[in-house]
């Protein structure tokens, strides 16, 4: 009996599939970024350390094969810097819709896997500006992104610099609320998706959605990432909400806007939470 071995080409064409259906993808044009962008590109040279059960496990070649299963690749194992799990991303790439011609800010970029991938789905038309605090990973994002039309990486804190405008801003580190310009960097229409860390119990992802009537949320899965730092980071809540009303979120409202009321669930010095919708 003769085997079919399997290409690389193969392999990614159905790590994309896989990947894309278990976050429940019903753009394809995400599944097509998937199997076009090939990860290896992004990392170190191999063999990879792979996240598997909370530890690292090395895998036995520079095979990139191994590359394309739902788990995490070490960019500096003894940091716990990693390229971030795939079908978090798809299902995040499918909440917050990413359209051609859109402008996204994709703060977190590590080596520029995702950025890769977001930047395919706002083609013809879309630009992404990556921001990457740590040098050696900005220079190897700007090496690897270097063939991805509309893409600049700029090596700095999103915290500590002025966004441009932006119709999707797409964190991949922990905030304890969004910093006041990040919000009024979004387009009218804009999405920010960010995992949202008030307290130690809380870690969810969120959706930011500026509407005419001010900033809606929407809940979406646990995510944990490493916290986002820097001298523009927000101070500590005045209050902290529990698991239970962190949950609850539905609008987020700047305090020069409205001040907190009965409905606040967490509350910070320019912004706060409140579990009542938006006003239609």
């Amino acid at each position: 009996m003769t085997i079919h071995r399997a290409d690389i080409d193969e392999i990614r064409g159905f790590f994309a599939a896989s990947v894309t259906g278990a976050a429940h993808c019903t753009d394809p044009r995400i599944e097509r970024a998937f199997g076009f962008v090939p990860r290896e590109a992004f990392l170190p040279p191999g063999p990879w350390d792979l996240m598997i059960g909370g530890s690292y496990l090395r895998s036995p070649s520079a095979d990139p094969a191994y590359l394309y299963r739902n788990v995490l690749v070490g960019l500096v194992p003894e940091r716990r810097l990693n390229n971030g799990e795939p079908v978090l991303h798809a299902s995040w790439m499918q909440a917050v819709e990413p359209r051609p011609g859109e402008r996204i800010c994709h703060i977190g970029a590590g080596t520029g896997y995702y950025t890769a991938i977001l930047s395919m789905l706002v083609v013809p038309g879309g630009t992404v500006t990556a921001f990457e605090i740590e040098p050696a990973l900005a220079q190897r994002a700007k090496s690897a992104l270097d063939p991805y039309e509309g893409v600049v990486v700029v090596p700095a804190n999103a915290l500590d610099v002025d966004l441009p405008a932006s119709d999707v801003i797409y964190v991949n580190a922990s905030l304890a609320a969004p910093p006041l310009p990040w919000l009024e960097a979004l387009a009218p229409g804009g999405r920010m998706i960010f995992p949202w860390r008030p307290s130690d119990e809380v870690a969810l992802a969120l959706i930011v959605t500026r509407s005419t009537t001010g900033f809606s949320v929407k809940v979406l899965a646990r995510a944990w990432f490493i916290p986002c730092t820097g001298t523009g980071a927000v101070a500590p809540p005045v209050r902290q909400p529990s698991g239970d009303q962190a949950a609850s979120v539905r609008s987020l409202w700047r305090t020069g806007d409205r001040a907190p009321d009965e409905t606040a669930i967490a509350i910070f010095q320019d912004v706060w939470f409140s579990s009542e919708p938006l006003p239609r």
